[in-house]
């Protein structure tokens, strides 16, 4: 059992190296590739296959409420930026 708890942990935290490897693996490992999976975990590294599934899962997710409009659009003017990046009216 603790093997498992071990693996819940990791996949809840990916980053940005590895999200960028599952996506790169993604584009190489269509879903038609047998063993999909194992083959997309092992490019990404540290992460097992059904972590990698979940982890397309939650995106495939995300991408059809964005896509049917069930995420809101946020209000950047309302974000505060410190005078720095965009929405700066300084004109520097």
């Amino acid at each position: 059992m603790a093997s498992s708890s071990r693996s819940s942990t990791r996949s809840s935290s990916w980053t940005h190296k590895q999200n960028k490897k599952f996506e790169e693996a993604l584009a190489r490992y269509d879903k038609d590739t047998p063993d999909r999976w194992n083959n997309i975990a092992r490019a990404v590294g540290e992460k097992s296959a059904d972590e990698v599934r979940r982890h397309y899962e939650a995106l495939v997710k995300d991408i059809m409420q964005i896509e049917t409009d069930q995420v809101p659009i946020p209000n950047y003017s309302s974000i505060p930026n410190n005078g720095r990046g965009y929405g700066n009216n300084r004109g520097y």
